[in-house]
């Protein structure tokens, strides 16, 4: 199993090895590796089982940082990049030549951004090299926000955690690519929709998934856990599962369907900062219960819900 620690030096000596490691974002858990080594890069496809047409974000120390691996980065670009780095904004840029094909899955732009959890800003600043880091689980699989997440899907695959606490955020990066001439949220994540669209005048979003995404995460069937999910407009009554079989994810009130120790509650008060932190928890803990499915409902379409509501009709979409 992976050791679990603190430390930055010896995460730092696994990765200029050409090795992968666990590190924490504020947003989720990632699997780095250097952006730079074809060897890394195929680790981690090899250790998330992760097809290569699936794109990665580069991980840099700092905003300035960011210039050193793209070719264009345009203005517009630059004050979201001020505004809201480091934090749960990925940027879409064409890439320098210098970035390997495998982190770009073949294309010309590169998603990047500048992680705001303490202990990787100092790992990368320790580091000569940016890191490629997808979310720290098996491919398609629940996000991790804790480092016991990473151990218990990984540890016997990596050699070193990084142990930053929960994850603060607790969903991915909220994707923006800059590299047409409008730019398009290619993904809804922890940082809303609504704070990009007031800074930009033309924003497009991508609504519908992709079997040859231009970002991490744009797949149609993805975050899903062992257990079949299906969102609440069809009920275990329809499915002809019992209730006490049925696990339930509900948002600020239990279903009255379900016993309530079968659920989760994302947030007792209705927030949907809380309801984003414990989203990935809330199905981990669900698909241990032993439950034949989980019943979930969506969240007020809204700000951080947009991107909670996502991942939910994803995690949907292996029922089908």
């Amino acid at each position: 199993m992976a050791r679990i620690g603190q430390d930055i030096q010896e995460a730092a000596r696994w990765l200029e090895a050409e090795d992968v490691v666990g590190i924490p974002t504020e947003t989720v858990y990632g699997l780095a590796g250097n952006a730079l080594s074809e060897k890394a890069l195929l680790r981690i496809f090899e250790v998330k089982q992760r097809p290569f047409f699936d794109p990665l974000i580069l991980h840099v120390a700092t905003v300035e940082a960011i210039g050193q691996w793209v070719s264009d980065f345009p203005p517009q670009a630059q004050h979201l990049a001020r505004m809201f780095m480091p934090g749960p904004l990925t940027l879409v840029l064409r890439k320098k030549a210098i970035i390997p094909d495998l982190v770009s899955a073949g294309m010309d732009t590169v998603a990047i951004r500048v992680p705001r959890h303490p202990l990787t800003q100092a790992l990368l600043a320790s580091l000569p090299f940016p890191l490629a880091a997808p979310s720290a689980n098996p491919f398609g699989y629940i996000s991790p926000t804790t480092a016991a997440h990473v151990d218990k899907q990984l540890g016997a695959l990596i050699p070193y955690i990084l142990d930053g606490g929960p994850c603060q955020v607790g969903l991915e990066s909220t994707i923006l690519d800059f590299s047409g001439e409008v730019p398009v949220v290619l993904r809804k994540g922890g940082l809303a929709v609504e704070q990009l669209a007031a800074l930009l005048d033309n924003l497009s979003v991508v609504e519908t998934s992709s079997s040859n995404p231009r970002a991490p995460g744009m797949l149609e069937s993805h975050y899903a856990p062992a257990t079949p999910l299906t969102l609440d407009e069809r009920l275990p009554a329809k499915l002809h599962i019992a209730p006490e079989k049925t696990g339930g994810l509900c948002f600020d009130h239990y279903f009255e369907h379900l016993p309530e120790s079968n659920q989760y509650m994302l947030s007792a008060k209705g927030d949907l900062e809380e309801a984003a932190r414990n989203l990935f928890k809330a199905l981990r803990q669900l698909e241990t219960g032993g439950y034949d499915m989980i019943v979930a409902e969506k969240v007020p379409d809204t700000g951080l819900g947009k991107a909670i509501n996502d991942r939910l009709m994803r995690a949907a979409k292996a029922l089908n």
